[in-house]
């Protein structure tokens, strides 16, 4: 009796292998003399640039989205606007301050005025390199709803004890510089202190220029026709700043930074912020715009994402689902697949070479279509004067790679579908709705955010996040949801969904093909 379990002799192997390769190289033949998948696959192609750059050819003009962004020292777009009141220091040295209300004054669009500070505005002391937008800085504030936070060079946050600032409740805030670090500290009493974080700004000037700041983000509104923003700006009452080090002997002096408030200000336009001199030596500073990097998409003012120049991906997976479909269920219709399955009896063998000629052709599709069309759509936007939101190299590769694996991914799940329904207008009529129909419908808008989250959390659709570049920032108020560049699912998840469905498809195809004549 033969020993089922043992070893299969290397020469085995190597037919089984080879017979592997020459099926794939069958089902390659086969894809390519037809020519109606080799024009349909090139139609995809050309969709995806066509519509992709179709979709983003706004004209240029003046405005947030023609806005050029001060970049932070990781090289993300950055707001940098704020009411500073400074001084200059050489070297080491600390900066304490009580805090003695934080107030604030926002529009709510329906007329009204509100006299309470945002939840993110900020009111506190700031270590920054430069007057310029965008130069490294450290800063330990108390927040209109957030409680008392450290930050530094836009994207850090660190939390520090919560609670609102007021005159029966002040706060004692603390920077301590040494060398190119900084440590941020609090107290209720000035003389017990909680330290709150540390920032390490490697490189950061001998000379800086380091004081009290205000500044707050728009006001959130919901409103009948939807969310938006209306300006505020935020008021810091502060005692007499205690200083150590070497600072400079002029007195205090204050300084508007950045012209605007990029897409989180407000007054600065037609109020300018300022302060004044309150007695025993403190200070009142009132500011608006937000110190923190930019969000959003095209909806909130910052141009185009590098994603929004893929609009047309939906298009060329139209196309690819098709031709996905049909590689397995024109065979069908044509009684074809029982020559194939007479000259390779390993059904499972035919179906794998199947899913890996259509994945790989539809992944060489995807990747070339986004390689040609993101640079494209980079250049003519700026040519036009509008801004693209800046994302690291590394990003954009993995956009680009993943527009590939997104179309490889959406024609394995395809020829899945076709191979269980056999018949091609209704496997292509269903992949289409569980992956073009949810994305669509997610991303207009027309449906509330939770159910257009929910689409993208547990449809096919999911797989589109391996597109999103735009970050997400607990720290930045703003419309984190479909419609405006943010899915639920980090990128590699949604696609790891995608994928699952694929992988599910083909594993109950393969299981209905061994069990079922052809």
């Amino acid at each position: 009796m033969t020993d089922t379990l043992a070893p299969r002799p290397p020469a085995t192997r190597r037919a089984e292998r080879g017979g592997f390769l020459r099926t794939l190289h069958a089902e390659w033949t086969k894809f390519r003399t037809v020519r109606g998948s080799v024009l349909a696959m090139a139609g995809a192609l050309l969709v995806t640039i066509v519509v992709g750059l179709l979709g983003t050819a706004a004209p240029g003009g003046r405005g947030a989205a023609s806005a050029s962004y001060p970049k932070g020292p990781g090289g993300e777009a950055v707001n940098d606007s704020f009411y500073f009141v400074r001084k200059t220091l050489t070297g080491d040295g600390t900066l304490t301050v009580p805090l003695r209300s934080l107030t604030g004054v926002a529009d709510t669009g329906t007329g009204k005025t509100a006299r309470s500070a945002q939840p993110w505005a900020k009111a506190g002391i700031i270590v920054k390199e430069s007057l310029a937008q965008g130069s490294p800085y450290a800063a330990v504030m108390a927040t209109g709803g957030h409680g008392v936070r450290m930050q530094y060079d836009y994207t850090h946050d660190t939390a520090g004890p919560s609670g609102h600032v007021s005159q029966e409740s002040p706060r004692w805030l603390r920077l301590v510089r040494s060398g190119d670090r900084l440590t941020g500290s609090t107290s209720t009493d000035g003389s017990h202190w909680t330290r709150v974080g540390h920032a390490k700004l490697p490189g950061l000037a001998r000379t800086v220029q380091a004081g009290l700041f205000a500044t707050s983000p728009e006001a959130k509104l919901d409103t009948a026709a939807g969310t938006g923003f209306g300006p505020a700006v935020a008021t810091g009452t502060f005692g007499r700043p205690g200083l150590t080090g070497s600072w400079s002997r002029s007195a205090w002096s204050g300084t508007q930074v950045g012209g605007d408030a990029g897409t989180s200000g407000s007054y600065t336009n037609t109020t300018e912020g300022g302060f004044t001199r309150t007695d025993g030596g403190g200070f009142t500073v009132t500011g608006a715009g937000d110190i923190a990097p930019v969000v959003g998409g095209p909806v909130m003012g910052v141009g185009f994402s590098v994603e929004n120049f893929l609009v047309g991906t939906f298009a060329g997976l139209i196309v690819v689902i098709a031709v996905g479909a049909v590689f397995i269920t024109g065979e069908y219709r044509r009684g074809l697949l029982r020559t194939t399955m007479a000259a390779t009896p390993l059904r499972g063998r035919v179906l794998g070479a199947k899913a890996l000629v259509a994945g790989g052709v539809a992944s060489a599709i995807g990747l070339v279509a986004a390689a040609i069309t993101v640079p494209l759509g980079e250049r003519g936007a700026r040519g036009r004067g509008l801004h693209v939101f800046p994302v690291a190299s590394a990003t954009e590769v993995r956009v680009m790679v993943g527009t590939g694996l997104l179309c490889a991914a959406a024609a394995v799940l395809a020829l899945g579908v076709g191979a269980l329904l056999r018949r091609s207008g209704t496997a292509v009529a269903l992949v289409i709705a569980s992956i073009v129909l949810p994305f669509l419908l997610a991303t207009s808008g027309v449906l509330p955010p939770v159910v257009s989250e929910w689409l993208l959390r547990v449809t096919p659709a999911a797989g589109f996040a391996i597109q999103q570049t735009l970050p997400r920032y607990a720290q930045v108020l703003s419309v984190y949801e479909p419609s405006t560049g943010y899915y639920p699912l980090a990128p590699w998840a949604g696609l790891a969904v995608l994928c699952g469905y694929a992988a599910l498809a083909f594993g109950l195809a393969v299981v209905r093909l061994r069990g079922r004549d052809v």
